[in-house]
């Protein structure tokens, strides 16, 4: 597993196109001191508020934070979040030109209230129903002309069944992706789950792929070599990667598995790990890496994020450090 035929400013180099639901999360923070007369619930006396990307904008900061360029393809509605998404994505640094405005669409939001550390509510708004057939086409033309105008590394497509990934889409993507011969990577939801047929690396977690066959589903070897070759049947893809939680992670290519545990850490959210999976995962899948390889980057820095308050990206150079440590043992 040492990174002999690749180094870490190996990603700096890459371009990543990025096709999926986008949101925005928004943090209320305060402090908890008494129970509402009203009602048994906290009252929260609010010190200060907050809104991250979150959804494939988060896979694009994830991408960003370890140097590769991320291209980001989306559809928001045309209202206040919309606007205060692309500000936050401009703010950041993201290209922002791929983020279609839909007048028909709201822009999907998370609102998490918080308090000494603790997640007390999330209040959603959203709308999951599919973008138009309109909409899909232009968001199909801003994918083709980026394809037609960047050397683009790999797709990411991130699915959190928030209606911009539909079936036709997904299928004219993989395709053009393929003629290309530029590697896809899926992290999917229950609605389209088996509508990513030819992709490159699919990766699924536990509860994910759990609904989605007819057996039963435990985190041990054997029983994940059978899901995967399922998988495969139904998707021809090449590589299979199952996120475990607290169990690890599990990747497969062609019959070779491999099953990772986790490595001991102080769980603060799980919120954002996928994201960060995925988005590793892909990196290291454009650059050639062994599958093995890009598994042990991808769980480590999962679980990296898992130990920070929020949706946050991961930091490289803790990365980095923590995957030297893993090669030492």
């Amino acid at each position: 597993m040492k990174p002999s035929d690749w180094n870490w400013d190996d990603f700096n180099k890459l371009n990543v196109l990025i096709v999926g639901d986008v949101m925005l999360d928004r943090y209320l923070r305060g402090a908890v001191e008494r129970i509402s007369p009203e009602a048994p619930v906290p009252v929260v006396n609010m010190k200060g508020q907050e809104a991250r990307l979150g959804g494939a904008a988060n896979v694009a900061l994830n991408v960003q934070a370890m140097g590769a360029t991320p291209y980001l393809c989306s559809v928001v509605g045309e209202d206040a979040a919309g606007d205060e998404f692309v500000k936050i994505m401009t703010d950041n640094g993201l290209w922002a030109e791929g983020i279609l405005r839909s007048s028909g669409r709201m822009t999907t939001a998370k609102t998490r209230v918080m308090a000494g550390g603790q997640h007390l509510l999330r209040i959603d708004e959203e709308q999951t129903d599919d973008i138009s057939s309109d909409e899909a086409m232009r968001l199909l033309e801003a994918v083709q002309t980026l394809m037609n105008s960047i050397q683009v590394d790999v797709v990411i497509f991130q699915d959190y069944n928030k209606g911009v990934l539909t079936p036709a889409l997904i299928g004219a993507v993989i395709e053009m992706a393929a003629k290309r011969a530029i590697p896809t990577a899926v992290d999917p939801k229950d609605k389209n789950f088996w509508a990513y047929r030819g992709a490159t690396l699919f990766k699924p977690n536990l509860r994910e792929i759990r609904g989605q066959v007819p057996f039963e589903i435990t985190p041990d070897a054997t029983t994940l070599d059978t899901t995967a070759a399922y998988a495969r049947k139904k998707l021809n893809h090449e590589i299979t990667m199952i996120t475990l939680s607290e169990k690890g992670l599990y990747i497969e290519e062609r019959g070779k598995s491999l099953l990772l545990p986790t490595h001991p850490r102080v769980i603060a959210d799980v919120s954002g790990a996928g994201d960060t999976v995925i988005s590793v995962a892909a990196l290291g899948l454009a650059l050639g890496m062994p599958p093995a390889v890009f598994a042990a980057l991808s769980n480590l820095a999962g679980g990296q994020v898992c130990e920070k308050p929020g949706v946050v990206p991961v930091h490289k150079v803790q990365l980095e450090r923590e995957y030297r440590q893993f090669l030492a043992k």
